[in-house]
């Protein structure tokens, strides 16, 4: 079982940018496939970005691929969201979501494990 804490999110101009982060607890880290997934007002969960348990391999959504990139450090149980070039409609809750021995991907019930969210509001 692991526990996420999301933190880094706020408020920021369009254009602007913001780095998330997902503390793990557990020794097992290593062993799961992490992913961000946004909800925006009234509209459902949404795939972000998804990344392997060593970092090689990751997945984007259309609407961040080239503005937001997803790292790991797993010395540290971390895992990121650097983004970049922040549009109002990036506005939402971001939730950092773990599944153990799974590859890269954007299947949201493949997820067992989520954290409790973390708001960006992006004003233009």
């Amino acid at each position: 079982q692991v526990q996420l804490v999301e933190s880094g999110g706020g408020l920021v101009q369009a254009g602007g940018s913001l780095r998330l982060s997902c503390a793990a607890s557990g020794r097992t880290f290593s062993s799961y496939a992490m992913a961000w997934f946004r909800q925006a007002p009234e509209k459902e969960r949404e795939f972000v970005a998804a990344i392997n348990w060593s970092g090689g391999s990751t997945l984007y959504a259309d609407s961040v691929k080239g503005r937001f990139t997803i790292s790991r450090d797993n010395a540290k149980n971390t895992a990121y969201l650097q983004m970049n070039s922040l549009k109002r409609e990036d506005t939402a809750i971001y939730y950092c979501a773990a599944a153990q021995w799974a590859t890269v991907t954007k299947r949201m019930n493949e997820y067992r494990y989520w954290g409790q969210g973390t708001q960006v509001t992006v004003s233009s």
